[in-house]
């Protein structure tokens, strides 16, 4: 992962920190992934905790000069909003999704092979 690519996942998990999202995890999958240099995974609260940090992620990406290749206007409501930032594909997800697909399990698993 390049020095850019790292500074602004950086930049990202403190905006998701600071919005109150919990284990948020950066995952340089670089190596092994042919779309994308780094993961970003975060939990959310809740569905309206979800809308609110994707709303207002958005214009933190913005502001990162990152393009976003998948915006909509309404946020999925089923508990996993995937943000696609080209090099930087943020995943936030509630705790039972992410428990049940174990993106950093599957992806660590990669690495192993």
């Amino acid at each position: 992962m390049n020095e850019l690519v790292l500074a602004n996942a950086e930049a990202i998990g403190q905006f998701l920190d600071d919005h109150k999202c919990k284990d948020v995890n950066i995952l340089d999958v670089s190596g092994q992934c042919s779309w994308a240099d780094c993961f970003i995974i975060a939990t959310v609260s809740s569905v309206g905790h979800l809308h609110g940090v994707v709303h207002e992620l958005w214009g933190e990406l913005n502001n990162l000069g990152l393009q976003v290749t998948n915006r909509h206007k309404k946020p999925a409501g089923d508990g996993w909003e995937l943000v696609d930032c080209g090099d930087i594909i943020v995943h936030l997800m509630s705790a039972e999704l992410r428990d049940f697909y174990s993106l950093e399990k599957l992806w660590q698993r990669r690495e192993e092979e």
